[in-house]
């Protein structure tokens, strides 16, 4: 059955993982090596506890073994796996020395699992896998033994089966997804905690940050650097001479990002961006999606005001359609310098409540056009510290 959210006042429609796609397509080839029987489609109860009916493709067959392949479908979300073939095999070979070769088994010790082509392979800690297996996550891995076990139950099979999923274009996909930062190699993941995606999930981001920062902590660092976008990226390189492989990107998702900091006991982050997002911190707004909130104008009308903005100063703020222009009508009041100052206090005061004494923090702000423009009180020092370690 076809699943739908609503966002932003449009029905979109969800797709399938490509955990729930691998499961799909272990399933059919399991029947068909078990019973001999060729899928057009096959049936998967996802974790999210919606059922859905996979249409698979039925690619080779021997006597030992059989591949089919399901094209992934993401639905109305911008995947970059959208419409990507993945391939399983269902094989009858024992594989005595799982442990050894990186290979998963089952706890019944009669299925094993691994990847092939266009499917990476870990090569760092912090992740969900140990470094030299594939990048299959433990949910997908279920859902994949799951579904091939009823299969053998069924069919009261006793023999010992290798699983192996590829990905023929994953190699080049990758390059599009985080796994190179993330120190996943030679291909895509396979992923999903429901089995259902949905279009433009923020859990999705907000996952892909946790991995992130778990991992750096798993590597033994105790700081980090954070971003919101490219531009944060793009002054951080040129500007302040900091690692950029280094950084995490954390979108809009700033309080989630401070969360996940404290969480896995991260001792200093440094979070630097451009004014316009990171000026809503001084309205206590985490999340920093203009449909979320904005609070720009009245942030500086307020501060503004605190510094003796005349009225007209004031109402122009209100007027103005980008953080720039804000600027400049501050500048032409002279008070621009007095006010970013009391803004920069008051992000501290904010953000400090958020994360209490668990994370020391600083914040710096810049614009394109004006350059920096301040920072926090910490942000110097744990800046300082960055540059000393050559992070």
């Amino acid at each position: 059955m076809e699943q739908y959210v609503n966002k932003n006042k449009k029905q979109l429609r969800c797709g399938i993982t490509t955990g729930t796609c691998a499961a799909a397509a272990a399933q059919a080839a399991a029947r068909h090596l078990v019973f001999g029987i060729e899928s057009k489609e096959v049936t998967i109860y996802t974790p999210k506890g919606v059922t859905v009916v996979v249409p698979v493709e039925f690619v080779t067959s021997s006597k030992d073994k059989v591949e089919y392949f399901v094209v992934k479908d993401s639905g109305d979300d911008p995947d970059v796996t959208n419409h990507t073939k993945i391939y399983v095999s269902v094989e009858k070979r024992d594989i005595d020395n799982a442990k050894e070769l990186k290979i998963f088994e089952d706890e019944s010790k009669q299925f094993c699992l691994d990847g092939g082509e266009g499917v990476g392979r870990i090569t760092q800690k912090g992740l969900e896998q140990e470094i030299g297996y594939a990048a299959i996550n433990t949910v997908p891995r279920k859902m994949i033994f799951e579904t091939v076990r009823e299969v053998c139950q069924i069919g009261e099979y006793k023999e010992k089966l290798f699983i192996q999923i590829c990905v023929p274009e994953g190699k080049n996909l990758a390059k599009k997804t985080f796994n190179p930062r993330l120190g996943i190699e030679g291909g895509i993941s396979i992923l999903g905690t429901s089995g259902i995606l949905e279009p433009m999930s923020e859990k999705a981001i907000i996952d892909t940050i946790e991995v992130e920062i778990r991992q750096k902590k798993a590597m033994g660092k105790e700081r980090i650097l954070v971003t919101p976008g490219n531009y944060g990226k793009s002054y951080v390189a040129k500007y302040l001479g900091l690692d950029m492989e280094s950084s995490i990107k954390c979108s809009n998702y700033i309080g989630e990002t401070l969360d996940l900091a404290v969480t896995y006991e991260i001792k200093q982050l440094l979070l630097v961006g451009n004014i316009g997002k990171l000026v809503k911190l001084a309205a206590g707004v985490m999340n920093t999606h203009s449909k979320v909130a904005d609070a720009r104008c009245e942030v500086f009308a307020a501060y503004a005001g605190l510094c003796g903005g005349t009225k007209e100063s004031l109402e122009q703020i209100m007027e103005c359609k980008n953080t720039d222009e804000m600027l400049a009508v501050l500048e032409k009041e002279g008070i621009k310098e007095t006010v970013l100052e009391l803004i920069c206090k008051r992000i501290h005061e904010q953000v400090a409540h958020r994360v209490g004494d668990e994370l020391e923090f600083g914040i710096m702000l810049f614009s394109e056009k004006y350059g920096f423009l301040g920072q926090t009180k910490d942000a110097g020092k744990i800046l300082s510290a960055f540059l000393a370690t050559k992070y």
